[in-house]
């Protein structure tokens, strides 16, 4: 009898270590671990020449998806103190004051306006003054009066609103809009931009929102699209984790976010990943959504608003996933193409699945630099 009971104690504590193991963002498999897949995706990213995402002819410029890799690959490199790293990110933007100066996109649009997100974390790494003054004037002209040839009478509505007039209620634009800002505002810590940003925010949420706590991705465009929802909630934890409580949209958002996390829950597959169309249970497997999600909840979760018994789980099992479509190259697969909206659901369904590009390799950055970060 002894010994069965030393054998049934001994069970015991190997279940709860093992669940105290799945409730834990920090122990992980060495070679599935956010600080080793993370240094290879970003020392990946600087070997990859400049895309050109949805251009086929000059002028060349970078667009969102570098942006917001290459957004990644710098916040990865400062938690986990990468200086060499940080350097080579550094190396890689230094043509851009000089030779490759045409490259860096006129901010008449929230996919152009959001690479200021870049030299501002640049500045927040080394303190030059160069990269303040470029993404500075790229967060003012975002929320500056209308200009360009991307006007229109809408624009100048949304100006008026106290609105960035690059408001076109697309749910991409909550993360494209939200990181600059943010971004600005922990750079200057002027609360104008972090404001703004949240009153933005608020706005999209009030229009997009469904009660089951998703989006469609646009009004006229009915259908849970992975990404697109994926690019809000990023947002929405990227613009929460600057943004004071005392701000009084801050409640709002965080109502927003946790009912967004909370029906996401619902919808992982067994697998761990999230699908192309949310709640389409015969769409495909989705990797840049799924980072994308996997991100939000690893930043509510540091930060409290989430409870880790019920969401660190999910959130192991969706990493674990995902970095199983990495190939040889570090690239991952199973990434939607760049999408427009398109009232069809079928469109969706037909979307090609990319494999390094750079929609999927951005959010496994972030991933990799919030697990890392504290709370």
């Amino acid at each position: 009898m002894k010994k069965i009971a030393a054998m049934l104690i001994a069970a015991t504590c190997l279940s709860l270590a093992y669940a105290q193991k799945n409730v834990d963002l920090n122990q992980w498999p060495a070679e599935k671990s956010p600080i080793e897949i993370g240094r290879k995706i970003a020392w990946h990213f600087i070997e990859t020449p400049h895309p050109n995402f949805g251009k086929s002819t000059p002028p060349k410029v970078i667009t969102y998806p570098e942006t917001c890799t290459w957004y990644g690959a710098l916040a990865f490199a400062k938690e986990s103190g990468d200086k060499k790293l940080s350097k080579a990110l550094a190396d890689r933007f230094e043509p851009l004051f000089s030779t490759e100066a045409t490259m860096i996109p006129v901010p008449d649009h929230v996919d152009y306006a959001v690479f200021g997100s870049v030299p501002l974390e640049l500045y927040r790494l080394t303190k030059q003054q160069r990269y303040y003054d470029l993404g500075i004037r790229i967060a003012n002209k975002q929320w500056g009066p209308p200009e360009g040839p991307r006007v229109t009478s809408e624009s100048h509505q949304y100006y008026h609103m106290g609105l960035t007039w690059q408001t076109r209620l697309w749910i991409d634009d909550m993360y494209m809009i939200t990181v600059l800002q943010a971004q600005a505002y922990r750079v200057t810590k002027e609360e104008k931009y972090i404001n703004q940003a949240a009153e933005e925010m608020v706005f999209y949420l009030d229009k997009l929102q469904k009660p089951n706590g998703l989006f469609y991705h646009a009004p006229d465009v009915p259908f849970f699209w992975g990404r697109g929802n994926g690019w809000m909630a990023a947002g929405m934890a990227e613009l929460l984790r600057s943004l004071p409580k005392q701000n009084p949209n801050f409640k709002r958002i965080m109502k927003g976010y946790q009912l967004m996390m909370a029906s996401l829950l619902k919808y992982q597959s067994t697998a761990g990943a999230w699908r192309q169309l949310i709640d389409d249970e015969a769409s495909w497997p989705e990797t840049s959504s799924t980072g994308m999600f996997t991100y939000a909840m690893i930043t509510g979760i540091k930060k409290g608003w989430l409870d880790k018994r019920i969401y660190v789980p999910a959130v192991r099992k969706a990493w674990l996933t995902l970095i199983t479509y990495l190939n040889d190259q570090h690239d991952i697969r199973n990434v939607c193409e760049g999408t427009n909206k398109k009232n069809d659901h079928q469109y969706y369904l037909d979307r090609k699945r990319i494999t390094g590009d750079m929609h999927g390799q951005a959010p496994l950055l972030w991933c990799a630099a919030a697990f890392l970060r504290e709370k």
